[in-house]
């Protein structure tokens, strides 16, 4: 399984918000020019996560993005979910008429268990968590 590009940048893009003045609202151009992204790939990005409740959008003169709740409560697996679905690891686990071998197929059970643990280490970690991790890290190279 491999993430997206388009989950990727969702992830940055959140980031990046969570970084702002809590209700400042960003500009389309400044989230393209500092997450290195078009606007039409933002575009691209921002749909699902308006959608799904995690990014608000304003219109008009001065308008732009703003995280639509707050960095604590938005989790990696919320913004993976919002780009690309539930997660799946494999085709078994999608729909149970796909494979009729899961009564017996001790793989499918492996493939359960590392779904769940995924889902679990996605769900622990907020955008406020990995804001704090990014700041220690850029701390730490300022002392370097």
């Amino acid at each position: 399984m491999v993430i997206t590009r388009a989950t990727e940048y969702a992830i940055r893009t959140i980031i990046y918000l969570a970084q702002q003045p809590r209700d400042q609202v960003v500009l389309k151009k400044d989230i393209c020019r500092t997450q290195g992204v078009t606007p039409a790939f933002l575009t691209k990005i921002l749909q699902p996560l308006i959608k799904s409740g995690i990014v608000s959008s304003q219109r008009g003169v001065g308008g732009g993005f703003l995280l639509a709740k707050d960095a604590e409560q938005i989790t990696l697996l919320d913004i993976f979910q919002a780009q690309e679905g539930d997660l799946k690891l494999n085709h078994c686990l999608i729909d149970s008429e796909f494979c009729a071998r899961d009564a017996f197929c001790a793989a499918h059970e492996v493939w359960e268990e590392a779904q769940q643990a995924l889902s679990k280490v996605l769900l622990c970690h907020s955008i406020a968590d990995i804001v704090r991790r990014q700041e220690e890290k850029l701390k730490a190279l300022d002392k370097a």
